[in-house]
């Protein structure tokens, strides 16, 4: 983290994005700072520090996933969401839950990579501008002017001349260039050939890294090649940026600080958790459950696991799991998995006020979002505050009736609502529609009334 946040300004940032749940954001909030204590207690303390993992229990829509998202955004952290019951599937036994943090360390280095090379665009683009300007006016040939320079002074003078006159050209095309007059002009460019032969190495499910790696390995032993095209001066630009930002960055320190990033910083959003608890039965858990559990044991708790970058430690690791737990209970997990947990908080149900709220407040507020997609258009809708009651009331009642999915219930309603705005809003080109709960209970009303219709449309 560049400037370490306080747990109230992480929770005022949240609440800019996701509605109520104040429990848990308090906690990921106290979560988050202890990272950053960790890093100010003595050395000889910090590796003995564990993570404050956390279990979020609650109802799908309710904001898990999302609190963890925008925490993972404020921390500036590599962050990596995936669904636990995918190693229950064939293929994803045993080693392969490893994958979880080869990809965190995949993320790091990108996001680490992205900052340098943001870092050095400013040096790129002067870079760039030069090549440019070569391939637009190509330098000519150092002549050995010393020799002239000796035995005639007229044909040094001459060749002085010329490239004072050659030098003055290239400032006005640099000037051209920079106001985009030479925007429509072709140039011919060199760049990498990145097309490989495809081959079908292996197909197995799980097989897919060790695939991607070996033809990686096979790319990189081959000589690099390239490929000539002929491409507008922006187009020519960008790509000129791009491969003098790759030269100039240092891609080991790059990785070095990526792989720091992900050991101290990482963030593993585990999400359905509870697909991998026993159910409740006297018979205990099902076997292909806890043998996922105890596959993922040591990544929790802290080991060592390879990729391709090196060695990443999981120690300090931050791992967010989550599950309705309708059935199973945390109690079902494996002891030792529980114990890797010791934060639990409980999320709430949405009622109908948030709901309200969600449609309204947050920065990202669907409402904004509506209103804005249908601005493009030129058509300009105005939600009466009646409607947004309305809307707010049959998400809750749909949700109460059918299966509860939360906020998402808002966007099948919303979809529905204005899907004939939609439809024809190129035709409806600078007028104002306002919502009305008369319009909105036009739309959905029978939809609503019909509990089997409303089952497949909502």
């Amino acid at each position: 983290m560049h400037q370490p946040l306080t747990p109230s300004e992480i929770v005022s940032e949240l609440d800019r994005y996701i509605i109520g749940q104040h429990e848990a954001k308090r906690m990921v909030a106290i979560a988050l700072r202890n990272r950053w204590r960790r890093q100010q207690v003595p050395e000889h303390l910090r590796d003995e520090i564990a993570p404050k993992n956390i279990i979020m229990i609650g109802p799908t829509g309710v904001g898990k996933t999302e609190i963890a998202r925008r925490l993972a955004r404020l921390a500036q952290s590599p962050f990596l969401k995936i669904e636990a019951s995918k190693f229950t599937e064939v293929g994803y036994v045993g080693r392969d839950v490893e994958s979880m943090v080869r990809d965190l360390t995949e993320l790091g280095v990108s996001m680490v990579r992205n900052e340098e090379i943001e870092s050095v665009k400013k040096k790129a683009e002067e870079l760039a501008e030069e090549k440019l300007l070569d391939v637009l006016l190509p330098p000519k040939r150092k002549q050995e002017t010393k020799e002239i320079e000796v035995t005639d002074s007229g044909a040094f003078n001459a060749a002085r001349n010329e490239a004072d006159q050659a030098d003055s050209t290239r400032q006005k095309l640099r000037k051209l260039l920079r106001k985009g007059a030479l925007d429509d002009r072709y140039v011919e460019l060199d760049v990498p050939d990145r097309s490989f032969p495809t081959i079908e190495i292996f197909a197995g499910t799980g097989m897919e890294d060790m695939d991607f790696n070996l033809r990686e390995m096979l790319g990189s032993m081959l000589p690099q090649r390239t490929k000539r095209r002929k491409v507008k001066i922006p187009e020519a630009r960008e790509i000129l940026v791009q491969q003098e930002s790759q030269r100039l960055i240092d891609m080991d320190k790059v990785i070095k600080l990526a792989v720091e990033r992900v050991e101290h910083s990482g963030i593993i959003f585990l999400d359905e958790i509870d697909k991998i608890a026993g159910r409740e039965s006297g018979r205990g858990p099902d076997v292909s459950r806890e043998g996922v559990q105890r596959d993922l044991l040591p990544i929790v708790e802290g080991s060592t696991v390879t990729t391709k970058y090196g060695m990443v430690r999981t120690d300090h690791i931050l791992f967010i799991a989550s599950g309705a737990f309708h059935i199973a209970k945390p109690a079902d997990l494996i002891p030792e998995l529980q114990g890797r947990f010791p934060i639990r908080v409980e999320l709430k149900s949405l009622s109908k006020e948030d709901f309200i709220r969600i449609l309204k407040e947050p920065a990202n507020a669907l409402i904004a979002q509506y209103e804005s997609l249908l601005a493009t258009e030129d058509v300009h809708l105005v939600f009466h505050e009646d409607a947004i009651e309305e809307i707010a009331e049959l998400a809750y009642q749909v949700n109460s009736r059918t299966e509860n999915i939360g906020a998402r219930r808002l966007h099948t309603i919303m979809e529905k609502l204005l899907s004939e705005i939609s439809f024809n809003a190129p035709d409806l080109k600078g007028q104002t529609i306002p919502i009305t709960r008369e319009y909105v209970q036009q739309i959905l009303q029978e939809i609503i009334k019909d509990e089997d219709l409303s089952r497949y449309i909502l």
